[in-house]
């Protein structure tokens, strides 16, 4: 009886110690890039939050314009003794690759602009004419950057480099590269709409992607639900980002880097799914937003490894969407 007893106490003991290490899905959620983040980690019991912070740290330390001390902010203001670390120097690498790819319309030295419009960190809120766009014109553009020893070269102190129309996507990989090197095969990264996800849900369902219609954005209605299982996915929109003068005139927070006006047109917002790295999707996503309805569909036939889904309103004022998405669930 008493060897019987030892042996249940023992199997109940064996059981609860593989019941505390069974993995679970772990969400981790917090504050980065002055919005919120959500990671979840399927059957993964190791809480990685410590981590994660400290790269997300790192990604401040390197390329915030709202940290003074950062070293992307220690350049704008003309430190050239700033030695770029490993993620200035990819991002401005990929910058410049996707600046190429869209012909200029991807241009992170709008910085100057951004800000006197008032979106940027300096929130300036200035309303620019013709004349005042066009002297800060002569500070556009990422052929006037280049790096040479490790140093972020302009050609004049004035240049400023703003990478938040892409950091939130670069943010997101960083975080993608860390959990994949600790073996976590299914994940889902989303940090301030930017989404990355990879594998399958524990139920072994696809990641379920949720857009939001831009017309009923009080409510945050469903525009549609798409499968993002294997992909990265980035939503630019005028819709929430602007500001309206006394005059009634409203500016939104895309600036054109070939025009240098902060001006609506009739692209409400663009959703960028593919599969690419988030970084590149979220530059995407913010380019298109300055093409315009047209050159974004012809950039997208020329480009049919990138999916869209764009929503505007068309000649008569009416809510339109066009895709080369698939709305597979």
């Amino acid at each position: 009886m008493k060897r019987f007893l030892l042996f249940i106490l023992l199997v109940v003991l064996f059981s609860s110690c593989e019941s505390r290490h069974k993995p679970i899905d772990t969400t981790l959620r917090g504050a980065v890039f002055g919005t919120t983040y959500t990671i979840v980690c399927v059957n993964t019991a190791v809480n990685y939050q410590k981590s994660i912070d400290s790269l997300f740290y790192l990604v401040n330390k390197s390329i915030s314009t709202y940290l003074p001390t950062s070293d992307l902010s220690r350049i704008n203001k003309g430190d050239t003794t700033v030695v770029a670390d490993a993620i200035l120097l990819e991002l401005l690498e990929k910058s410049k690759e996707i600046h190429q790819k869209t012909a200029g319309y991807f241009d992170p030295t709008v910085g100057n602009l951004v800000n006197a419009w008032g979106f940027g960190p300096k929130k300036e809120k200035r309303n620019l004419d013709s004349l005042e766009v066009k002297q800060q014109m002569k500070w556009v553009g990422l052929d006037k950057v280049s790096i040479i020893n490790q140093k972020v070269i302009k050609e004049t102190p004035t240049i400023y480099l703003d990478f938040n129309a892409i950091g939130k996507g670069f943010g997101i990989d960083i975080i993608a590269r860390f959990l994949e090197r600790k073996n976590i095969e299914n994940y889902m990264i989303e940090i301030g709409g930017e989404i990355r996800a990879k594998g399958i849900k524990q139920n072994g369902k696809p990641w379920r992607i949720q857009i939001e219609s831009p017309i009923k954005n009080e409510t945050r209605d469903a525009f549609s639900f798409i499968n993002l299982s294997n992909r990265s996915m980035a939503t630019s929109g005028n819709y929430r980002k602007f500001r309206i003068t006394d005059t009634g005139q409203k500016y939104v927070h895309t600036v054109n880097p070939k025009t240098g006006f902060a001006t609506e047109s009739n692209l409400l917002s663009v959703s960028v799914i593919a599969a690419l790295d988030c970084a590149d999707v979220d530059a995407y996503a913010t380019a298109f937003m300055a093409m315009g309805v047209e050159k974004t569909i012809a950039f997208l036939n020329k480009n049919p490894n990138i999916k869209a889904i764009l929503i505007y309103l068309d000649a008569q004022q009416a809510l339109t969407s066009y895709s080369n998405y698939s709305y597979s669930l």
